[in-house]
């Protein structure tokens, strides 16, 4: 069986923010056992799972990735819709725009320190439509 879940996301300022609770609100019940995919529908955020208890790994994740992917490159040409929409895109495509986690017994079965991450790298995103789907 194979239901999909579409959803909003409220607008999250620009980081690495936790959604796992989110998510799962979104979802009716998950079954015993199958597969859970998260897709987010944007191409200037991502989908991470990462650490959940300490909140200064989401600080560094920032730090890093804005080292990695500084917003003031004079080379890049994608640059009308502000200095944050190129590299926003680029970063996006580390991560990704969708996750898999396997369901066990009615819970996702994700590690005792994970948690879903939106990884919001526009400075002034709106919300973000995600899709969930459940393979039972």
């Amino acid at each position: 069986m194979l239901q999909h879940y579409t959803f909003q996301l409220p607008p999250y300022p620009r980081g690495y923010h936790i959604i796992t609770d989110s998510v799962l609100g979104q979802v009716k019940k998950l079954p015993d056992q199958g597969l859970f995919q998260l897709y987010i529908c944007h191409t200037s955020a991502a989908l991470s799972i990462n650490e959940d208890a300490d909140p200064s790994v989401r600080i560094d994740f920032e730090s890093f990735i804005n080292h990695i992917v500084p917003e003031q490159m004079d080379f890049l040409t994608h640059t009308a819709e502000g200095p944050d929409d190129m590299p926003a895109h680029i970063k996006a495509s580390f991560f990704g725009s969708s996750i898999n986690i396997p369901i066990l017994n009615g819970r996702l079965a994700l590690g005792m320190w994970q948690g879903i991450y939106l990884c919001e790298f526009r400075n002034n995103a709106s919300g973000r439509k995600l899709i969930a789907t459940i393979i039972s």
